[in-house]
């Protein structure tokens, strides 16, 4: 809203409007009103959770093996990054843009349906909350949205190619022609995307267009599905899902940035897409919101953020990715997440298996490092484990504060090889 009421001021001249103008200006201005209201909010939020008791019912002795003695935290504090997102984008975004509308949508569905969720824990204490099929229908509704959208909105174009040339002693950028593109781009290789199109050559070029945006739909949907469920997992102790978050979405705030200006693009061999650069201002205000989260939800927590939550900060950390052509280095950047549905995957299978063999001792993952080999053999006496420890490691357990801040030193790590791959290909 700023954003239009500061344009029109431009225009009638007015002494500083202009800065509006700037995305670098709204971005900043998106961090600090996101962490602002963030702890601002929180704190009332907070205090009216512990007066209407909207406590964590759930963890007893028998429900939390670890004692981490956290019954009685508020819950649904995704409440929190959502209110926090959706006011500074509100106020320093452009509204009428595709990508900022896809991305509002993305925070209202999935925040709808993890609260849900959480409704149905706090409130009917029913520790299972919304049936899967439920869960996995709303992202998929979500998946096919965006992808639609992007398949069929006309103001959605990239420019595949973007070259600088000098003409009369002048830098001047030259762009291939706006269009609706299947590529998408691939780390470790020089001047080439990976065109979803060269996948279906076999069906002849009057079909291979149309497959490809089938496939491009279909993945669309697997990666908001995927993405949200491992930000869900990764969700387990005080400051993990956060912290982890904020990381990956300050990478996408420069990949963001990076796609939507030609010069940028052009040094970095990427794809220009005119109009991102409002998810360099909603990017940033989510991860403003997240760092304004940790101030409650760093150990010892004082609100959990529930699947309100985890739920909607991984379909946005998706969906973003995809606007920006990137869904394929997701495995990478959120590696992390990936690890976490393997883990729980492997527990899945170690049941059906007959429970004879699993990789890691607990899961999702960040469970292992916390279990002792003991207490696993303790529980099943029977079966073998691929990562048991060494030596008297095999007994160490290690406090959650280590294990959250170690997980954040290994997305760290994967947020900068997702951006160097960029210059050494």
């Amino acid at each position: 809203m700023l954003y239009y009421l500061f344009n029109y001021l431009d225009q009638h001249n007015f002494p500083g409007a202009g800065v509006f103008n700037y995305v670098t200006f709204r971005a900043a201005m998106a961090v600090i009103l996101a962490l602002i209201i963030s702890v601002w909010f929180g704190n009332w939020f907070i205090k009216m959770l512990k007066r209407k008791k909207v406590v964590e019912t759930q963890r007893d002795a028998a429900t939390d093996p670890y004692n981490t003695q956290k019954k009685g935290v508020p819950t649904m504090g995704g409440v929190i990054i959502i209110v926090a997102i959706l006011f500074p984008v509100l106020l320093v975004c452009k509204l009428h843009s595709v990508y900022t509308i896809l991305m509002i949508v993305t925070t209202l569905i999935l925040g709808i349906l993890g609260f849900a969720d959480d409704y149905i824990k706090t409130f009917k204490h029913k520790k299972d909350g919304l049936k899967p099929k439920v869960k996995l229908g709303g992202q998929v509704l979500l998946g096919l949205i965006v992808g639609l959208t992007l398949r069929f909105s006309p103001a959605v174009q990239i420019n595949e190619t973007v070259q600088l040339k000098i003409e009369d002693n002048k830098e001047v950028v030259v762009k291939s022609p706006n269009v609706k593109s299947t590529r998408t781009t691939i780390p470790f290789v020089k001047n080439h995307n990976l065109n979803y199109a060269d996948l279906f050559k076999w069906a002849g070029p009057k079909w291979m267009y149309n497959l490809a945006w089938v496939f491009f739909v279909l993945l669309t949907v697997f990666v908001v599905a995927a993405v949200s469920n491992g930000s869900n997992l990764n969700d387990g102790m005080d400051g993990m899902a956060s912290g982890n978050s904020a990381i990956i979405g300050l990478t996408l705030v420069i990949l963001a940035y990076i796609s939507s200006n030609a010069v940028t693009a052009n040094h970095f061999d990427l794809m220009y897409i005119p109009g991102c650069e409002e998810l360099v201002v909603f990017m940033a205000a989510f991860v403003g919101s997240l760092i304004g989260f940790l101030w409650f939800n760093s150990y010892p927590a004082q609100i959990f953020m529930g699947d309100t939550g985890s739920l909607t900060i991984g379909g946005l950390i998706a969906v973003s990715a995809i606007i920006m052509h990137k869904e394929l280095l997701l495995p990478l950047l959120c590696g992390v997440f990936l690890l976490e549905i393997l883990s729980d995957l492997d527990v899945k299978l170690f049941l059906k298996r007959g429970k004879k063999h699993r990789i890691w001792k607990k899961g999702p993952v960040h469970d292992h490092f916390r279990t002792s080999y003991s207490d696993f053999k303790k529980a099943w006496p029977n079966s073998t484990v691929t990562f048991k420890g060494h030596g008297e490691g095999c007994n160490t357990v290690h406090h959650e504060v280590k294990i959250t801040i170690r997980f954040w030193i290994i997305t760290i790590l994967l947020a900068a090889f997702t951006l160097i791959t960029f210059k050494i290909r």
